[in-house]
């Protein structure tokens, strides 16, 4: 068996608790039905008019402004605009797309890089979306009435990640061996980059620094550094902050009984012997008994019950 073929052994099903493939798509479906449902209220309250004042009132607050003054006043569309999709191939292609490369990621190297490959990419090209429009002339005069939406830049993160980490990988294994991951990652790229000038160039930008941001997150990887893990730590801790049956952290049982306990380690026990106990009784004719110590009283205790 392959090295593929028994990492995939352990790939996790679509319903399996814990599968953040099918919570990232789960998300992504909830917010598109979510907005589709306002926009048929709309249109049936307003007619072909209620389009326009849906693009106005609602999905203009969740959608990434190019204009950083407009962004200023709306910061919170940086996490919203990339659950966000107005159109029904636009969201196919995309859960397509995330669905093929995550499946895979998913079982290459576990269920804990999918969320944060994905944030890191959808940063980026958010990033770089608001940076082309502000910086790049051909684009300024469109800066004003430009908005982005869509999981696209955080998907090609993934497949370029998944990528970089089996680029021999191969899909469609009927068709002479497979086609290698890494050619269809290329056909990806490569028509993101060519259809620049023609179409949404802010946003094809968007998808090659999401791209760029894909293949760092494994560079590091493969290096030892997993950039994942702050992301998975703060998860956990928001997951668990009000779960009363959440672990308790274990205490150092060096700190508990030495540093900070009441009494000793231990308990030092003096020998008993006929000529220490008749020391002692000298002691006490001579001094009186208030005269001895506490160790020498436990002496003549345990002696009395020792019968010596």
């Amino acid at each position: 068996m392959s090295y593929y073929q028994q990492r995939n052994r352990n790939r996790l099903g679509i319903g399996q608790d814990g599968n953040a493939l099918t919570m990232l798509i789960a998300i992504i479906l909830v917010a598109f039905v979510l907005l589709a449902f306002i926009k048929v209220i709309y249109y049936f309250t307003y007619g072909t008019q209620g389009l326009e004042i849906y693009q106005n009132q609602i999905l203009s607050w969740v959608s990434l402004p190019a204009h950083l003054p407009t962004f200023f006043t709306r910061p919170w569309t940086l996490i919203t605009h990339f659950f966000v999709h107005d159109g029904v191939w636009h969201l196919i292609a995309n859960l397509i797309w995330l669905w093929a490369f995550g499946h895979i990621l998913q079982s290459l190297s576990g269920n804990s890089k999918i969320i944060p490959i994905f944030l890191y990419g959808a940063f980026a090209g958010a990033f770089m979306y608001m940076l082309s429009y502000n910086l790049i002339p051909a684009l300024k005069e469109y800066l004003l009435v430009s908005t982005a939406v869509g999981a696209s830049a955080g998907i090609m993160a993934i497949a370029i990640a998944t990528t970089m980490m089996a680029p021999g990988y191969r899909i469609f294994p009927m068709l002479n061996g497979g086609i290698p991951l890494w050619v269809i990652t290329m056909i990806f790229v490569i028509i993101d980059l060519a259809t620049i000038p023609y179409n949404n160039p802010g946003g094809h930008i968007a998808h090659l620094a999401g791209a760029g941001m894909g293949a760092l997150f494994a560079f590091q990887w493969r290096r030892g550094n997993d950039w994942s893990l702050w992301i998975n730590n703060f998860f956990e801790w928001v997951n668990n902050l009000f779960n009363p049956d959440k672990p308790k952290r274990a205490k150092v049982i060096k700190s508990q009984l030495f540093y900070k306990g009441n009494t000793p380690p231990y308990k030092k026990t003096s020998g008993i012997t006929q000529q220490r106990i008749d020391d002692i009784l000298d002691k006490i004719n001579q001094k009186g008994y208030d005269t001895l110590s506490q160790e020498e009283k436990d002496i003549l205790k345990r002696a009395s019950k020792e019968d010596l």
